[in-house]
């Protein structure tokens, strides 16, 4: 699914309009929060506290147009620096700080204090910040960069309040090449598996670094376009190479394989004066807030692939009639349609980069078993959005977007593979080996 370099999306918001008001309230602020805001305690993870806290991005700052749709993934000691950026509802700024927590590879906090891999003190005062000029909601816009460590690692970035209430939570990944990391995609050895699958298969050559026991003390993690839910965790070497220094993974169920999916869908709510891709109707005048209705989509499951540019379920904002989307980028009360004869086997929401790849109140849906039609409505920042349409599971488990998206070998993905190492005699998991791949690059 490839990244589009110009457009943009939107998030959730209004300070005018109730704020965290799920997806399946019919007016926007007649119902509380829903309770994903109401646990303070921070994870360690991708999160958000707040429902004053919209639109959150965060990403390697390379300096080009399309650097929002960088991976928060940088090299140790290099220039590139991971940006946070986010709106706060509301008509009077406030006062934040950021700080880095260290963790191990399995994203738990490590034992290692500040000055172990900060060169100055944890706890940054975010300073950049503007008001959104000329929108219906008003926010602030606040930006951040994130400082150069000296150990490579997991960090997770913690937005708080002087008071120490967590905002919001974004993991980081600083990486050296200490090993040669070999990424491919890879042939679906199976059935009906080789039409839906797409499977990557990889190693990792330590010949030129002294690793103790490598079979065991080396762990990885695959992901694909560079979510966390559906990470696959736990895989070991099948192959030790001891003459070659090398470490094979060669699979034969399914292990190192994902769903192929399908390109995601779409929509463009850019400008608030004409309808946009996906968009069916557009209402400027409507209060508090714009509203948007998006045309009615259908299942893709059992259907041909179609291919087209997508960006991997990522989103970016802009305003076509104002230009910066950071600050004059409006929010509106966008309501989506799904088609489905019966109800699926669990709740359905809308899910990615959107609802922080988590299924969230805001986003689930409701089916109106007449109409044979999911609806749902929420608060997004104007923009270019990229999502589909994901079943929850059992708990634990990841989302089912198969069901209504389907899968094909064919879709265009983004895979990357984390190597993790912790020298004898440490207390810290490094992260010694990075590389992604394209999988059906249009390039």
């Amino acid at each position: 699914m490839r990244i589009l370099p110009f457009l943009s999306l939107l998030s959730l918001a209004a300070a005018c309009v109730p704020l965290g008001t799920p997806i399946t309230s019919t007016t926007p602020g007649t119902q509380k929060p829903p309770e994903y805001y109401a646990d303070k305690s921070l994870r360690y993870q991708d999160y958000t506290y707040s429902p004053d806290v919209r639109s959150v991005q965060c990403y390697t700052g390379t300096g080009q147009a399309n650097e929002v749709f960088q991976p928060p993934v940088v090299p140790l000691g290099q220039s590139p620096a991971i940006v946070l950026e986010f709106d706060v509802l509301g008509e009077q700024s406030q006062r934040f700080n950021a700080k880095l927590i260290h963790c191990d590879a399995n994203w738990q906090p490590s034992v290692l204090t500040d000055m172990q891999f900060l060169n100055e003190i944890n706890e940054f005062l975010i300073t950049d910040y503007r008001v959104g000029t000329g929108t219906k909601a008003p926010y602030f816009h606040y930006k951040t960069r994130a400082p150069q460590v000296k150990l490579s690692g997991n960090y997770l970035m913690v937005v708080q309040t002087p008071a120490g209430v967590p905002l919001l939570s974004r993991r980081l990944l600083v990486y050296e090449n200490q090993v040669q990391v070999g990424l491919a995609p890879g042939i679906v050895i199976g059935g009906k598996e080789r039409f839906t699958m797409q499977q990557l298969d990889f190693s990792v050559g330590y010949g030129s670094v002294e690793l103790v026991n490598p079979a065991v003390e080396v762990k990885v993690v695959l992901r694909q376009n560079f979510r966390w839910d559906n990470a696959k965790y736990n895989l070991h070497p099948t192959f030790v190479r001891d003459t070659e220094r090398r470490l094979d993974y060669q699979y034969f169920n399914f292990e190192n394989a994902f769903p192929g999916l399908s390109e995601y869908r779409y929509f463009d709510t850019r400008s608030t004066q004409t309808v946009g891709l996906g968009v069916l109707h557009v209402n400027p005048r409507a209060v508090p807030v714009t509203t948007v209705e998006l045309q009615q989509e259908v299942t893709r499951n059992l259907t041909a692939y179609n291919q087209y540019v997508d960006s991997n379920g990522q989103r970016v904002f802009e305003s076509r009639e104002y230009g910066n989307g950071a600050t004059n980028a409006d929010y509106a009360d966008v309501t989506f349609q799904l088609k489905a004869d019966q109800p699926a086997p669990g709740p359905v929401y809308v899910f990615g980069a959107l609802s922080d790849w988590q299924l969230r109140d805001e986003f689930k849906l409701t089916y109106d078993e007449t109409k044979q039609l999911y609806t749902g409505h929420a608060l997004l920042k104007q923009g270019y959005y990229n999502y589909d349409f994901a079943v929850a599971g059992a708990q634990g488990t990841a989302p089912n977007e198969v069901y209504f998206e389907g899968s094909h070998y064919e879709t265009e993905n983004q895979y990357d593979l984390l190597v993790y190492y912790r020298p004898p005699g440490t207390r810290a998991d490094l992260l010694i080996g990075y590389k992604a791949v394209d999988m059906n690059s249009r390039q």
